[in-house]
């Protein structure tokens, strides 16, 4: 399995596990609510937990991803400017010094 096959089977169970959290939180606070007939600041203290379980959950994973992928890119991006980045010149040889002439 190569290295983005991985990754989009992750990214697909991550997202199934943020929304099956998600709709079994909503099913409870439904069945919640149902259950309580009349009783307002229970409803909207259950609406209110739900409301706040859906949202972090999804907010974390979506930073979390976020981050991941941004990461990646940098890390990808460093990795082929490394690759294009033209070798460094050899430095020439310094150039042999002329004899010097002896006068007799």
């Amino acid at each position: 399995m190569t290295e983005t096959q991985l990754e989009k089977v992750r990214a697909r169970y991550g997202l199934l596990a943020v929304v099956i959290s998600n709709v079994a939180i909503a099913a409870v606070a439904i069945v919640g609510v149902w259950q309580l007939d009349g009783d307002k600041s229970v409803i909207v203290g259950i609406l209110t937990a739900a409301f706040t379980a859906v949202s972090s959950m999804t907010t974390a994973y979506l930073g979390i991803k976020a981050v991941s992928n941004t990461a990646k890119s940098i890390a990808l991006g460093q990795q082929s400017a490394a690759l294009n980045a033209a070798p460094p010149a050899a430095a020439a040889p310094p150039a042999a010094a002329p004899p010097a002439q002896r006068t007799s």
